[in-house]
């Protein structure tokens, strides 16, 4: 078999189909849109529209709340905090705060602070800082000989300080 030999399967591929090209090709003149009216014309799109039947946003029950001020924690875990230790990135003798991770590059950015959660191993013994901390993570650095300080919420902090 030679390159110049292979072959698509038969039936693997259509030709395009030219729409308004002449009476001859069965989608000529009006293109296969029927006439007159608004999805005859070219740049219609009536998404979400069902056509006197009532729309699916409609039929569909509205549930539940979304708090509009609700904390935004950016997320580490165990695994990922170990593979910056293990790559030199964080030192784990010394306290590490949301500053030292940010500044490793583990986190990009704080936003309302930084929650730990208890997927992967530790087995160094460390002392963390952090906003918020899962039952999880906590009990696997301190069975590990570490500690876990968990901070209020730089939001709360400030309302606190407001008072």
């Amino acid at each position: 078999m030679k390159l110049n030999e292979l072959r698509d399967n038969p039936g693997a591929t259509k030709p395009r189909k030219r729409v308004g090209r002449g009476p001859g090709s069965g989608v000529g003149k009006t293109g296969g849109r029927g006439i007159k009216g608004q999805k005859s014309r070219s740049g219609v799109a009536i998404n979400g529209y069902e056509g006197g039947q009532m729309p699916i946003y409609r039929r569909l029950p509205k549930r539940g709340f979304t708090k509009p001020f609700r904390d935004e924690f950016v997320v580490i875990n165990l695994d990922g905090l170990a593979k910056f230790i293990e790559a030199g990135k964080i030192d784990a003798s010394a306290k590490i705060d949301e500053d030292v991770l940010i500044a490793s590059g583990l986190v990009r950015r704080k936003r309302d602070g930084v929650r730990l959660l208890g997927r992967g191993e530790v087995t160094q013994a460390l002392t963390i800082e952090v906003t918020g901390a899962s039952k999880s993570a906590i009990a696997a650095i301190e069975k590990a000989g570490g500690t876990v300080t968990v901070l209020a919420p730089a939001k709360a902090a400030a309302e606190s300080d407001a008072e």
